[in-house]
């Protein structure tokens, strides 16, 4: 712990407007030297169901800096700069797309640095936690949540074998659209968000020895969208990518977030999908009356 501390000991690091619970995240993994040790202290500490079940999806005490590269080939270094970057300081962030100065062009792929990292020589290539293939392997629906496309998704879904272990499975994989844009996906439409989805499962503009060539119907089977959500759904495009079941649920706006999927509704969609999965008629039923269709 001592050397983790010294050794950078002459680096300047902004606090100001920190997440707490990030915080508690990074000190308590320099404590434990473990991940899993920390999310069972967080666990317990803010009282999470015990029946929930947490991973990290890549289990190391080495620390990573995730990068991204954008489509006019600039290189972008550590997630606050892709998703909000901002100036030391009080002002409070703000993940809006209008918040931020745009990106110089869209997000080509998003991939894992050493932590000194400035370029692509500096890329990693990380094996994803064994537990979160196993649960990949038993699950009953895989759910792709909404959150940040970029920056909170698609890190979890680049590493090898997630990508392999999702296409073989025979379950439903529905992807939660977001209420609205941030930075990372300013002009994408619902297509858009499945297009970037299957790049990163494909690794497709990475090391092409190791990149896949799966559809995106291989790993996204039906889409929700929250009523009056900001995302346009691009039903025909949609259709071509092989995905025919398009919903919307109901949804609230919520104080200083934004458009997000009324809770109840959504648990019921869900568990609609999963009990229906497998029996077309009641799936295309369940999308023309439980929820309404697009």
């Amino acid at each position: 712990l001592c050397m983790q501390i010294l050794r950078r000991a002459s680096d300047s690091f902004c606090f100001s407007n920190g997440s707490i619970g990030n915080f508690f995240f990074a000190g308590a993994r320099m404590f434990f030297q473990s991940l899993d040790a920390t999310i069972f202290l967080f666990s317990r500490v803010s009282q999470i169901p015990s029946e929930s079940l947490v991973l990290p999806v890549i289990s190391t005490n080495d620390r990573l800096t995730l990068g991204c590269g954008v489509w006019d080939g600039k290189i972008i270094c550590g997630q606050n700069e892709i998703s909000h970057p901002a100036s030391c300081g009080l002002q409070i962030v703000n993940k809006d797309c209008t918040s931020a100065s745009a990106l110089p062009s869209r997000i080509k792929r998003v991939f894992y640095m050493s932590n000194e990292g400035l370029n692509l020589l500096h890329e990693i290539f990380p094996e994803p936690n064994s537990a979160v293939i196993v649960q990949l392997l038993n699950v009953d629906c895989v759910v792709y949540s909404m959150g940040s496309l970029f920056t909170s998704i698609c890190p979890s879904l680049v590493l090898p074998g997630i990508g392999e272990t999702i296409a073989s499975r025979s379950i439903p994989k529905v992807l939660l659209l977001n209420g609205s844009h941030d930075r990372e996906t300013t002009g994408l439409s619902a297509s858009g968000f499945v297009s970037a989805i299957t790049d990163a499962l494909n690794r497709t503009y990475g090391d092409p020895q190791k990149s896949l060539q799966n559809f995106s119907s291989d790993y996204i089977n039906a889409l929700l969208v929250p009523k009056d959500g900001k995302v346009s759904v691009d039903v025909d495009a949609l259709v071509s990518q092989g995905i025919v079941h398009v919903a919307t649920v109901e949804s609230i706006d919520y104080p200083n977030v934004g458009i997000i999927f009324e809770p109840r509704s959504l648990i019921e969609a869900l568990m609609s999908l999963i009990c229906n999965f497998g029996d077309t008629k009641k799936i295309r039923n369940m999308f023309q009356s439980t929820i309404s269709l697009i």
